[in-house]
């Protein structure tokens, strides 16, 4: 399908084009779990370039709308989630709060920051959703704080089964607006990679914390 028809394609293609995502199976690049990966994700460059994150902010808003329903409160995950979880808010006119990885260690030793008396219900931003830890530690941090998580957004996710099935134990419903497939078949369309290369980084996506002792030095 064209990119220009598909959002999720679209989106894709701009992660691809502002190098957001660097695909590269022959040249792994070393995660800070030990993993290698033939892919390295950085989103935060997507608020760089104005048109991309105003396409990015409209499809999120567009989801919300679709998926949740009006939220109360619209909260991102730090760091990459800060950003663009404003900019939903303030498209969307909700109150904004976001959550740090973990809780201060002086002053309120706040986790959740922001004022949580202004609504309950709230659906939460994050740039990108690998194992999906960090993710669903936010969720807790925001039912903890008596919040109603009505469910996730992100602009990307590998779509790890083993982040599939943390969502699903955690009862999180995760939308996000492109996956690895998606880039995939985008990167392909585009000549970026090789028959080839979708094969090695779909084994990859398979089992990723053994990928690199398969795949020749």
């Amino acid at each position: 399908m064209d990119a220009r028809l598909d959002p999720a394609l679209k989106i894709a293609e701009f992660l691809l084009q502002i190098k957001a995502v660097k695909l590269s199976p022959a040249k792994p690049f070393s995660w800070a779990s030990g993993w290698k990966s033939p892919i390295y994700c950085d989103n935060r460059k997507t608020l760089s370039y104005p048109a991309v994150r105003t396409y990015i902010r409209q499809q999120f808003v567009h989801v919300i709308n679709h998926e949740f329903g009006r939220p109360d409160m619209v909260a991102g995950v730090a760091t990459g989630g800060i950003a663009h979880g404003a900019l939903v808010a303030h498209d969307l006119g909700l109150p904004f709060i976001y959550v740090r990885s973990s809780a201060k260690e002086h002053g309120m030793k706040n986790q959740v920051e922001g004022d949580l008396t202004v609504g309950r219900s709230v659906v939460v931003v994050e740039d990108l959703v690998s194992t999906g830890a960090s993710s669903l530690n936010a969720v807790q941090s925001l039912r903890d704080a008596g919040c109603e998580v009505k469910g996730m957004v992100s602009i990307f996710t590998y779509g790890f089964e083993e982040a599939r099935l943390a969502f699903e134990q955690a009862r999180v419903k995760l939308v996000s607006l492109t996956d690895y497939p998606i880039l995939l078949e985008q990167a392909l369309h585009s000549n970026y990679i090789t028959e080839k290369d979708v094969l090695s980084l779909n084994e990859w996506r398979k089992d990723p914390s053994n990928w690199n002792q398969k795949t020749p030095a």
